[in-house]
């Protein structure tokens, strides 16, 4: 039996692998590849294990997106591939395919620390349940749930459900949103194009015409106060991923905490910190109260998605989180 297992973190825009120590979980010889440079997910595995002269028999994959059945095609990305025949290919014994958030919230019990900080709220009451979510490419949204000494995570596509406005303001940017989608979901805004989608609408709303901006260039010229517009386009991406946050805490009731995740919060901790976020996700009416004691946590954690993914098999395979 191997001392390792294979874990991996596939988004729409990197491929990245490592070694799962099988006995700690620990990491080690982590390793990212541009999904843009390949045709598939088999040939980056089968390079990385190359390359690393590492034999293993069980792997566990996180992918960006659904995972129904053994055909697995990505949302945010070209590849598809067959579970069972590429378990075959690569003389997988075992080989687990998860949503990429059902990794991340596997990774919460996994967490040190120091691998979160926390945005407000009580303390985590144990035998709670969790709920993680995330901005990059997509939205991420998962729930997890204690099971006596074992965890099940609960994934969906949580990310695709109605953006709800909380304001006026919100009410007239959905309006203006409509005009181009005839869906618009809470992904549309909270993502890295969904920084763009925002910073457009505002424009349209104040009556300026939108520069060609990326999502990089957006938040550069909100911190460094150049552009007041940008400014308010991050406060209020920042006011709803909180009121989006809350609403997930009101649906299970998730004491056990509310995990931030994703590589976007982290580039403007401090903004994120002084901004909105904790007034909009308590801003529940007759909830409010409720809300308070919800702790919420950044995961600073560089890996969750990797983690996770090897704490998911490890549970699987019976050792103890």
């Amino acid at each position: 039996m191997s001392q390792y297992i294979l874990v991996g973190d596939v988004g729409g825009t990197n491929a990245r692998l490592a070694l799962c120590e099988r006995a700690t979980g620990a990491l080690s010889a982590i390793r990212s590849y541009p999904t843009a440079d390949s045709p598939g997910l088999e040939p980056v595995i089968r390079q990385y294990l190359a390359e690393q002269g590492q034999a293993v028999a069980e792997a566990c994959i996180a992918i960006a997106c659904p995972v129904q059945g053994d055909q697995v095609v990505m949302t945010n990305h070209s590849w598809h591939f067959s579970i069972s025949a590429m378990q075959a290919g690569l003389g997988l014994a075992r080989l687990e395919v998860i949503n990429d958030f059902t990794a991340v919230s596997m990774a919460i019990p996994a967490l040190a620390p120091e691998d979160r900080c926390q945005l407000g709220g009580g303390e985590v009451r144990p035998g709670h349940p969790v709920a993680v979510y995330g901005a990059g490419t997509g939205l991420g949204v998962a729930h997890l749930v204690p099971c006596g000494d074992t965890w099940l995570s609960l994934p969906g596509e949580g990310g695709h459900v109605d953006l709800a406005p909380g304001n006026a303001e919100e009410e007239a940017l959905l309006r203006v949103l409509r005009r181009r989608w005839p869906h618009v979901s809470a992904e549309l805004l909270l993502s890295g194009s969904g920084l763009v989608n925002l910073y457009q609408a505002l424009a349209e709303l104040a009556g300026r015409a939108p520069e060609a901006l990326a999502p990089g260039q957006i938040t550069e010229r909100a911190l460094g106060g150049d552009c007041e517009l940008c400014r308010r386009t991050l406060a209020l991406f920042c006011e709803l991923m909180g009121r989006f946050g809350g609403n997930l805490a009101l649906n299970l009731g998730t004491f056990g905490g509310v995990y931030l995740a994703g590589g976007i919060v982290p580039r403007f901790l401090d903004f994120f910190r002084d901004s909105g976020f904790r007034a909009a996700f308590e801003d529940k009416g007759r909830f409010s109260d409720y809300l308070t004691a919800v702790p919420v946590y950044l995961i600073t954690h560089p890996h969750p998605g990797l983690l996770g993914a090897g704490a998911y098999l490890r549970q699987q395979l019976g050792i103890r989180l």
